[in-house]
């Protein structure tokens, strides 16, 4: 009763501010939605407008993948849809950084080679408005195309495509699944599943942009599991992939580096994965198969994990 009292509010209140405030500051917004969570570091990079008109550019190097690849894959994430296509099996990993790994490895001690950086994808908000007005959808990808005068033969086509795709998908067993398209949006589908106590976590190192040696430090903290993590896609303006999957688990966990700086990363440890892809890339680096060991997994730096705190 508590949590549909809470929706029903947060609902009420994005149509007021939608309705009545369309030009209501990004920051304003989020004050009136979630008053009781400060606003991410991680987002703010992401408020300046996005110039549309602008030449868009991706970058295929995911943040935590590792090197020498043959192909790399489109997302580390998505659990349901992914490629029937093991062209992405590695050469070779012997240098590569950590994306995934065992839920018993998550212990004091452990090392592992990581890299916190920024968005792959220098992509910004768009204003509600503007966002809502563009389509995002497969059947009207060409209009799409038209309006960011793209070349459906491109790789940003291509990338562009994938993305819609993964939102499209349907969601596996025991997901909840959403692709916020605005600042706006992101806001209103937290407020919706959490209410105004919530929050957020994210990466927060001193040395970014190094690929180094990390040991796993005494204070892991298990924060939760009613939680929601949403990462930043790889588009023309800024879209989150945001999603909730029964038995997972959120931690934070501290860091040092070789080079003696410190990290608080978010990691999210799944206790079953007997619904995944069959050709998910953590089944082939771990050497394990849907429905075994629980997995753990990074998240990369414009990732959040939102975690109720009522």
């Amino acid at each position: 009763m508590e949590f549909l009292l809470l929706l029903i509010f947060a609902l009420f209140t994005a149509t007021v501010l939608k309705g009545s405030h369309a030009s209501v500051p990004p920051e304003l917004y989020w004050q009136s939605m979630l008053p009781n969570t400060p606003f991410p570091k991680t987002l703010k990079d992401f408020l300046h407008p996005a110039d549309i008109g602008k030449k868009i550019t991706f970058s295929f190097q995911e943040d935590y993948m590792p090197e020498n690849s043959l192909e790399i894959p489109r997302t580390t994430y998505d659990v349901a849809y992914w490629p029937d296509n093991r062209k992405f099996v590695k050469k070779s990993i012997s240098n590569a950084t950590t994306v995934y790994f065992l839920y018993h490895d998550l212990l004091p001690g452990k090392n592992m080679r990581i890299i916190f950086t920024k968005s792959t994808n220098g992509s910004n908000f768009l204003p509600r408005k503007i966002a809502e007005s563009i389509p995002f959808s497969s059947n009207k990808f060409p209009e799409i195309l038209n309006y960011f005068s793209i070349k459906s033969t491109s790789k940003e086509s291509e990338i562009m495509k994938q993305t819609i795709e993964e939102c499209e998908a349907p969601p596996i067993r025991g997901e909840d699944k959403y692709c916020a398209t605005s600042l706006e949006s992101l806001v209103d589908l937290v407020a919706a599943k959490f209410g105004q106590n919530v929050q957020a976590i994210y990466n927060e190192a001193e040395e970014e942009n190094k690929k180094q040696e990390y040991t796993i430090l005494q204070g892991i903290k298990m924060m939760g599991e009613n939680h929601m993590v949403c990462h930043k896609q790889k588009y023309a303006y800024a879209v989150f992939y945001c999603h909730r999957i029964k038995d997972t688990k959120v931690y934070k966990v501290p860091l040092m580096g070789v080079d003696g700086s410190k990290a608080e990363a978010a990691v999210v440890c799944h206790m079953d994965t007997s619904a995944w892809h069959p050709h998910h890339y953590a089944f082939q680096i771990l050497n394990v198969k849907p429905g075994g060991p629980p997995i753990c997994h990074f998240l990369n730096s414009d990732a959040i994990v939102w975690i109720s705190s009522s």
